[in-house]
């Protein structure tokens, strides 16, 4: 990680969709923002699902496969891994950035490098 790492306050904790996904508006990009419940993890990614060019991943179902947690696009089920954004189904797919998050004081915090 980054020492030049910008944090953008995503939400307090307790307003995050438990086990599912939310869409964080900064400028002109959108961060697919994932809280996993069970697994007591957070993850977000680029929300702009790179095989039809679709901002939709923050509506996608997460899980995991065989210990890797994962999104799956809710329109062609593409999956990806919520730990590198590499595509997960074997095809060649482009994969997702991905964005640390850090929790303080009971908000969100997702870690924007300036050059992004």
């Amino acid at each position: 990680m980054e020492t030049n790492t910008n944090w953008l306050a995503a939400c307090r904790i307790e307003d995050a969709a438990e086990d599912g996904g939310v869409c964080v508006k900064h400028g002109d990009i959108q961060i697919a923002l994932f809280y996993f419940k069970r697994r007591n993890e957070w993850y977000a990614t680029q929300n702009e699902c790179p095989h039809r060019k679709q901002m939709a991943l923050s509506r996608g179902m997460i899980g995991a496969a065989t210990g890797e947690p994962k999104v799956a696009c809710p329109f062609h089920k593409k999956t990806f891994s919520l730990n590198t954004g590499a595509c997960l189904n074997g095809d060649d797919c482009e994969n997702l950035k991905t964005y640390p998050v850090k929790l303080e004081n009971g908000t969100v915090y997702i870690g924007i490098n300036p050059k992004s």
